[in-house]
């Protein structure tokens, strides 16, 4: 059973502070979770089940599952767990993750583009709805990058969406999620699945515009409403009571999204694991159908996404938890920086639309490292 330990204000700049590399953390709109002398790894989400059962009472999971379920997972049982107050209460710093020069190197962009109009090709044909194909971008760095610095950063810029940390070994997978796959607590179930995105801009009448073009968008209304639909019938076998809003815009420092916050009642016996397992992956990350989807993107795009577009979160003995979409995340390991992005291909993309959604939603990561070069 872990030592549990609830901190005051500004308790959330404090756990920052004892961040370390090995260590769990997780900055979300409800709280702040350090996770910290973590057992065994466990690479299944059967395997983590099991450790909770045997763990017992106050015992909690935290870590990484990847996108492909059938890879090994990123688990463990956490000693000691200290939590604080939301992260927006802390007041923002100036923070410099990274200082010196810096090079890059992506994959060319006619690779992208000719994924996009590959997948629009297959799209055409009976049997796939929607695919979301990828884009990586790797930054060098002369100088060594601080995962904790760089933590505060990405938080600082959406202290109400999700910034987390993971260990993976040989590197740290850091990233600020705006989408939560699954919450659980008690019987009460939360999902907020996000489709359907537009850049946001520094001048407020023509981000004005960007949202509303976003909301009335015939295309990315479709998109979303394939997304949450997934959702809503994956909940449905498991819970009581979906109920599904019309969907709503939710802003990040660089982007618009549609959103939709399904509520529903859990049945008896049902975890958050449970609930995790059972939706992961959705459209929005993945395609849909399904199977059709994740074999295209295996064939289009030029790199193993690893744990971009899994997810993160924790689980306890009693069945709650949160586990949120690993999006607007990278991996950094040195001087070194990986990052991801993608984009929903459905029938009305273009690729050059497509390819300048991937560029806006690197920005979350290159903005907070102060590098404001177009991706």
């Amino acid at each position: 059973m872990p030592t549990i330990q609830a901190d005051a204000l500004p308790g959330a700049a404090a756990l920052l502070r004892d961040y370390h590399a090995g260590a769990f953390f997780l900055a979300a709109p409800n709280g702040v979770l350090l996770a910290d002398d973590l057992g065994e790894r466990l690479t299944t989400v059967a395997a983590a089940t099991t450790a909770l059962a045997d763990a017992g009472p106050g015992a909690i999971v935290v870590g990484a599952v990847p996108f492909d379920p059938t890879a090994p997972a990123r688990l463990s049982v956490a000693g000691s767990v200290r939590r604080a107050a939301p992260w927006h209460h802390v007041p923002t710093r100036s923070v410099r993750p990274v200082s010196g020069t810096w090079t890059r190197r992506d994959a060319d962009r006619d690779v992208f583009l000719a994924g996009v109009r590959k997948a629009l090709a297959r799209l055409d044909r009976p049997g796939l709805r929607k695919v979301v194909l990828a884009r990586a971008l790797e930054l060098t760095f002369s100088q060594r990058i601080e995962a904790r610095e760089l933590l505060a950063a990405l938080a600082d810029r959406d202290p109400y969406g999700y910034t987390f940390a993971v260990d993976l070994g040989d590197r740290t997978l850091l990233g600020a999620s705006p989408e939560l796959l699954v919450s659980r607590r008690g019987t009460r179930v939360l999902a907020n699945p996000l489709a359907g995105s537009a850049p946001r801009d520094q001048d407020p009448v023509r981000d004005g515009r960007n949202a509303t073009a976003l909301l009335s968008s015939v295309k990315d209304r479709r998109e979303h409403d394939l997304v949450v639909a997934a959702v809503a019938d994956g909940l449905a076998p498991l819970c009581r009571r979906v109920e599904v809003p019309e969907p709503e815009l939710l802003p990040t420092r660089a982007m618009w999204h549609l959103s939709t916050r399904i509520t529903a009642e859990a049945a008896a016996g049902v975890s958050a694991f449970d609930l995790a397992t059972a939706l992961h992956p959705t459209p929005a990350v993945c395609g849909d159908p399904t199977g059709p989807a994740r074999a295209l993107i295996r064939e289009l795009e030029p790199f193993d996404r690893g744990f971009y577009t899994g997810l993160v979160g924790w689980s306890d003995a009693a069945g709650d938890g949160d586990w949120v979409v690993t999006i607007r995340c990278g991996e950094v390991s040195g001087t070194g920086l990986r990052l991801y992005a993608g984009a929903g291909i459905v029938p009305g993309s273009t690729p050059d639309a497509e390819f300048a959604e991937t560029a806006a939603k690197f920005r979350t990561f290159l903005s907070a490292l102060g590098v404001e070069e177009d991706a």
